[in-house]
């Protein structure tokens, strides 16, 4: 077990107040990671905390909008105040849209790959910089989607932002290693949360389902191994650009 133990760290998770980031961010603490929940519902952060301490934990929270840099360097700062340190940052941001392609807006575009792409690159570009100058190496971590290769019909722009995830997680795996700055991505298959709801229609659930060889939904806990396994500089140290798929099977059905 001494190869999951995240004590004496610092987890950041962007997007910790939703449904997924918040089991992630109670897996960190839960392995011994001090965990800063950053996200731009307060109320819903102050929730993920709250659980955190309940079960022996030690998180805070910090309020952003992922795709400002300018909150995102506050955030750093006030982190490093508080824990002195990062050694994990977690990008899960997101949000998605049923909009039909010839329908859609470019205001919509724009918002959704700000949300998903932009702000997991100027996470990449803060977050990473401070790892690289803390000389101890770290991790990186980015949530994708089954979307992402091949894309889903009906989610358009949201399938293209996480098929970006993929590809910038690869890049800066590479410009990263050579700081012993880890960098990957896990690929959840259908859990439902808020962001997803609007586009399960009874007929898309059914679909889902025939597709997944498990026959269910995920449950958020089942995201916490992955990243726990991925935080720890022993159990991952020589894992990176790499996709970490936690989908029931879902990237490996065919017919």
């Amino acid at each position: 077990m001494n190869l999951f133990d995240l004590t004496g760290t610092v987890s950041v998770v962007i997007g910790g107040n939703g449904v997924l980031g918040g089991a992630m961010s109670e897996a960190l603490a839960g392995a011994g990671s001090k965990v800063a929940v950053v996200g731009r519902d307060m109320e819903k952060a102050e929730a993920v905390r709250l659980r955190i301490a309940e079960a022996g934990g030690e998180a805070a929270t910090f309020a952003a909008d992922a795709t400002r840099e300018e909150d995102l360097r506050e955030v750093l700062r006030r982190v490093l105040e508080w824990g002195g340190r990062v050694d994990t940052v977690v990008h899960c941001a997101g949000m998605n849209s049923p909009t039909p392609f010839f329908e859609l807006k470019m205001e919509e575009w724009d918002r959704i790959m700000d949300v998903n792409l932009k702000s997991a690159v100027v996470t990449a570009q803060i977050f990473g910089k401070h790892l690289i100058d803390q000389g101890e190496g770290g991790s990186i971590v980015n949530i994708s989607s089954v979307s992402s290769d091949p894309p889903l019909s009906k989610v358009f722009t949201y399938s293209a932002s996480k098929a970006g995830i993929n590809s910038i997680t690869k890049f800066l795996a590479r410009e990263f290693a050579p700081h012993n700055v880890r960098v990957n991505a896990i690929i959840p298959g259908f859990f439902p949360a808020e962001q997803n709801r609007k586009i399960l229609s009874p007929e898309r659930v059914q679909s889902i389902m025939g597709h997944t060889p498990m026959g269910r939904f995920g449950n958020p806990e089942e995201l916490q191994g992955a990243i726990v396994y991925l935080a720890s500089a022993k159990a991952s140290s020589f894992v990176t650009g790499t996709t970490l798929r936690v989908d029931g099977g879902f990237g490996a059905m065919t017919i």
